[in-house]
C-alpha cells in the first residue's frame, strides 16, 4: 500500500476528525502524550470506533458480517503493503483512516493480531450468546479490551514480557466494569455477559436479570462481580513500573476513572437498571488534573 505524505496527512486528519465526533471522554486523555504518540492514539481510537460502527449501525440492508469480512481483507492487504482488491466494498470512511492506520501499527510495531482480536471480538457481538463460566467470557473480554491495551502499550512503550500479564488484567478490569455498568441496557437489548454460574450461584436468574429485577439475588451477583473486577485492577496496578514514562500518566488517568466508576456501582448497584452511571464533571477534572500534574 503506497502512500504520499498528503495522503498520510489526510488520513490522520480524518482520524482526528472521526475521533472528535464519537464524543468519548477517553481520547482527551491522548493530550497526555507527546505529539506523535497522540497522533497515534488517534489513528488506533479511530480502527476501534470506525469497526463499531460498522456492527453498531450498518448500511440500510447491508450484511453485517460481509461488511466486516471487507474491512478485515483491507486492513490485512494493507499491513501487507498490497493494494486492496477492487471487490472489497469499503465505506470512504474506512478507506480514509486506513493508511493511517497502518502507519501507526508499523511505525509503533503493533502485532497486528491485536486488531484481528478486535474484530474478532465484534463479530461475537452480532449474535447475541450467553456466556456459561467466566473463562468463556474473558475470552471475549481480551478480545475487545485486552488486545486494545496491548496496541496502546506499544505505542505508549514498554520494557519487557512481564509487562503483558498485567496489561491483559487491565483489559479485564475494564471491560468488566463496562459489562456492570451497561447491565441494564445490555439486557433491554437482548445481551447478556454476566456468566450463567455466577447468576445460578448468587440466586439470580436470566429472567429477573432481563426484567431488571432489584432484589438479594442482585446485590449477592453485583457483589461477586465487583470483588471479582477489584482483583484484576490490583492486579493492572502493577503495569506502570513496565511502563516508559510517556504511557504512565494516561493509563493511571484511564484506570483512575474506570475505577472510580466501578466504585459508583458498588455504591448503589440497583441503579445500572434506571440509569447510566457516570463519573460527575468535577470528579473527572480532579483526576485530569491529578494526572496532568
Amino acid at each position: 500500500m503506497s502512500t504520499t505524505a498528503e495522503q498520510l496527512e489526510a488520513s490522520h486528519l480524518a482520524c482526528r476528525r472521526l475521533t472528535r465526533a464519537a464524543g468519548s471522554n477517553f481520547p482527551a486523555a491522548f493530550c497526555l502524550l507527546p505529539p506523535a504518540k497522540r497522533e497515534a492514539m488517534h489513528a488506533l481510537y479511530a480502527f476501534m470506533r470506525h469497526s463499531d460502527d460498522l456492527a453498531d449501525d450498518p448500511a440500510p440492508g447491508s450484511n453485517v458480517r460481509e461488511v466486516l469480512g471487507h474491512w478485515r481483507a483491507a486492513l490485512q492487504a494493507a499491513l501487507r503493503g498490497e493494494t486492496a482488491s477492487d471487490s472489497l466494498e469499503i465505506d470512504p470512511q474506512g478507506w480514509a483512516i486506513l493508511p493511517a492506520v497502518v502507519q501507526t501499527v508499523r511505525e509503533f510495531r503493533i502485532p497486528p493480531e491485536t486488531l484481528t482480536a478486535v474484530l474478532d471480538g465484534v463479530e461475537m457481538d452480532l449474535q447475541p450468546r450467553l456466556y456459561e463460566t467466566f473463562a468463556e467470557l474473558a475470552v471475549y473480554c481480551e478480545r475487545v479490551a485486552s488486545a486494545v491495551g496491548l496496541a496502546c502499550m506499544h505505542i505508549w512503550g514498554f520494557e519487557g514480557s512481564a509487562a503483558l500479564a498485567p496489561g491483559r488484567s487491565a483489559g479485564l478490569a475494564l471491560q468488566l466494569t463496562n459489562i456492570l455498568r451497561d447491565l441494564g441496557e445490555d439486557a433491554r437489548a437482548g445481551r447478556v455477559y454476566l456468566p450463567q454460574e455466577d447468576l445460578r450461584a448468587c440466586g439470580y436468574t436470566l429472567d429477573e436479570l432481563r426484567r431488571g429485577v432489584v432484589n438479594d439475588g442482585l446485590l449477592r451477583l453485583m457483589e461477586f462481580e465487583i470483588q471479582r473486577a477489584e482483583g484484576f485492577y490490583r492486579e493492572a496496578a502493577e503495569l506502570p513500573r513496565w511502563l516508559h514514562k510517556d504511557g504512565r500518566r494516561i493509563y493511571g488517568l484511564m484506570m483512575d476513572r474506570y475505577h472510580a466508576l466501578l466504585r459508583l456501582i458498588a455504591r448503589r448497584p440497583g441503579d445500572v437498571f434506571k440509569r447510566r452511571i457516570r463519573l460527575g464533571r468535577w470528579q473527572k477534572l480532579w483526576l485530569a488534573v491529578k494526572w496532568t500534574f
